[in-house]
């Protein structure tokens, strides 16, 4: 009982922070908007004194300043939302891209208590050496340097202490701001609220799970292991468990430095070429691919092989959803808009009802911009960004492991660039999803699409006759329902409840007035000052009910 009080105490008190920094950069009418104008003036205590000048900055930069200082969680949504260019506008995409997953390090002592509850022992008795200075640090973990008794060298990821109480308790409330900006604010469900917080929970939760990037790193290295050019970091498995992740420690220069890797005399040319078809097997072979593949997460070794790190966004991709991002390029290769609209259907992407007429039209605009040009003078990054945008204005909504797939195609590109500035991605692209679209036509394949279409039109005509005597019976007792939704007929009705409630209380307070006029009339005992006194008490409840009533009209403003 104590400790459920305690959780909601908390509880509030974080509502109370969400509301007072929101109010702080500006965006005190949410607050109003979608209901928490009662927790706000329980908690709101906010100090106005340079309040003018936060408001003076564009909105994207105090959004950023809301979800840096509201913490990790905020922080991780904003990342992910840095990604959804088909959702967000680009100014605040690019925004959100600065946010930096920072934090100061907690103390060695709490390394080592979390090393023995994780593992079991004592830090002496795993490690021969254990670095107390840690390498990096981030809001959910930092990184040490450490040597296990037999010799190799790690590096050790220690997660935050209660990091995963306070992300829990942020994504509760995450959920419960969504729901009710989605109620109330109609002009933002295009942004799809619940189903953003819903990606980060996966994201989120995952990544706060150290055996998931353990065996993500594990199921790379066993893709790449007849690959010598590339090189994954080991798992130490029996040094690794939810909060603690014990990895291979690479020696090599982080690719950021240009300079250091031309002293050195590596060809940066055929780095970005490994980069590149390193990732090209991770989509079209593998289907399953590091989606975040910047320079911070690619070490260049002294052999010259290319290490990969940080295997905690990873993506995922059916051979379903590759097949319908390949014809989806091929339809807009070949100027075929209405197949590329019915792609986006099935990936589910659009409403089927949507009219689509004016998307076709941009779709055709933007095919016939890029028709005919040359690979060499195109940019790959720009032109997914542009059908990005074109999407987005059309409110249709990616997929998220495609997203994924866009951002690791950006920032491969980029990485690209970095290495070799006339390096041309969409020329290497090209023969990968040229021999991918052969292998459709492989006799193995073409026999094993058609046996998975046989098996499922079997299975669909085996079924067929049970599902149309069930809808027979129910038709015959008189149970079929049909169930028609409408956004419109449901406000429709929501309305005509709130105006019904506002009529009744009305009726009631005319009553009330009415009677107690009456009872005045009568002189009736006991009397204050002379008059009735039940008929005095009525006529001020319903005088208060009255105000009560007018009060609400006019906050609401619908008179």
């Amino acid at each position: 009982m104590i400790r459920k009080k305690l959780h909601r105490y908390a509880m509030l008190k974080r509502y109370g922070q969400i509301i007072e920094v929101l109010q702080k950069y500006g965006f005190g009418y949410v607050v109003e908007k979608i209901g928490l104008s009662s927790i706000r003036d329980l908690t709101y205590k906010f100090n106005n004194k340079d309040k003018m000048d936060r408001l003076n900055t564009s909105g994207p930069v105090r959004v950023r300043k809301i979800l840096e200082e509201l913490g990790p969680t905020y922080i991780k949504l904003g990342q992910l939302l840095s990604m959804r260019h088909d959702l967000i506008p680009l100014e605040y995409a690019a925004e959100f891209a600065k946010l930096q997953d920072e934090a100061p390090s907690f103390e060695f002592e709490e390394v080592e208590l979390i090393i023995r509850e994780e593992l079991g022992h004592p830090i002496e008795e795993l490690f021969e050496c254990f670095e107390k200075k840690p390498l990096a640090c981030a809001s959910i973990g930092q990184v040490h340097r450490a040597k296990i008794k037999d010799g190799d060298e790690v590096v050790v990821k220690v997660q935050r202490p209660g990091i995963k109480e306070v992300i829990e308790s942020d994504l509760d409330i995450m959920y419960s701001i969504a729901r009710l900006v989605d109620e109330h604010m109609p002009e933002a469900r295009l942004y799809r609220p619940i189903e953003i917080v819903d990606e980060l929970s996966r994201s989120i939760l995952a990544e706060i799970d150290y055996t998931q990037e353990g065996w993500n790193a594990d199921r790379f290295a066993d893709n790449f292991r007849e690959n010598s050019q590339v090189h994954i970091p080991r798992v130490y498995w029996d040094y690794t468990n939810t909060c603690v992740l014990t990895l291979e420690y690479i020696r090599g220069i982080k690719s950021s430095r240009v300079d250091l890797l031309d002293r050195q005399g590596f060809d940066r040319s055929t780095i970005a070429s490994v980069v590149i078809e390193a990732f090209m097997q991770q989509v079209f072979e593998d289907g399953f691919f590091h989606a975040d593949l910047h320079p911070g997460n690619i070490l260049i070794m002294e052999n010259g092989i290319v290490a990969f790190l940080d295997f905690g966004m990873t993506g995922h991709l059916s051979s379903e959803i590759c097949d319908m991002f390949l014809d989806g390029m091929v339809a807009l290769v070949n100027g075929d808009s209405s197949l590329f609209i019915e792609l986006l259907r099935d990936m589910g992407c659009i409403d089927s009802y949507a009219d689509t007429r004016l998307l076709k039209e941009d779709v055709e605009s933007f095919r016939s911009k890029y028709y005919g040009k040359s690979l060499k003078n195109l940019d790959a990054s720009m032109i997914i960004e542009e059908l990005i945008s074109i999407l987005r204005d059309h409110q249709v909504a990616m997929p998220h492991n495609i997203v994924l797939l866009v951002r690791g195609i950006v920032a491969v590109e980029s990485f690209g660039l970095i290495m070799d500035p006339d390096l041309n991605f969409s020329e290497l692209l090209e023969p990968y999803a040229k021999n991918e679209l052969k292998k459709r036509f492989y006799p193995q394949n073409l026999a094993h699409k058609a046996y998975n279409n046989i098996s499922s039109w079997t299975r669909l005509f085996r079924k067929a006759p049970n599902k149309i005597s069930h809808i027979l019976d129910h038709a015959e007792n008189g149970y079929l329902k049909i169930k028609f939704e409408s956004e419109e007929g449901n406000r429709l009705v929501s309305e005509i409840d709130v105006a019904s409630n506002r009529l009744s209380i009305s009726l009631i307070i005319s009553a009330m007035i009415v009677a107690s006029s009456l009872v005045i009339q009568t002189h009736m005992r006991p009397l204050v000052w002379g008059v009735p006194f039940l008929g005095t008490f009525s006529f001020v409840v319903a005088s208060i009910f009255g105000l009560w009533l007018i009060y609400n009209i006019f906050k609401t403003g619908r008179m």
